[in-house]
């Protein structure tokens, strides 16, 4: 049997290369939204991070996802995407 391969993508908290289906990918979606996309399929510019709080919350404070999204991320924004990824993880 063939071991399929999957694309690696680097979360942007903890720097570590994962399968990107191990990653939830972080959008900013052309209408200027910020939204979870744990399908990786949503229209705009992404950034992944593992599906642990504490990498989100390392990504922000380190900029990097503001810089990842090539945007800069508010405050309460960045709290809301936390909150949604502790209510996801605990899924």
């Amino acid at each position: 049997m063939i071991e399929r391969k999957y694309p690696q993508r680097t979360c942007i908290g903890c720097r570590e290369t994962k399968d990107k289906k191990e990653l939830i990918r972080i959008v900013h979606t052309p209408d200027g939204q910020f939204l979870l996309d744990p399908g990786g399929k949503l229209n705009g510019r992404g950034a992944y991070v593992c599906p642990d709080p504490a990498c989100l919350q390392k990504a922000v404070k380190g900029g990097n996802l503001s810089r990842s999204l090539r945007t800069q991320v508010p405050a309460e924004t960045a709290a809301r995407l936390y909150e949604e990824m502790k209510a996801f993880v605990a899924e």
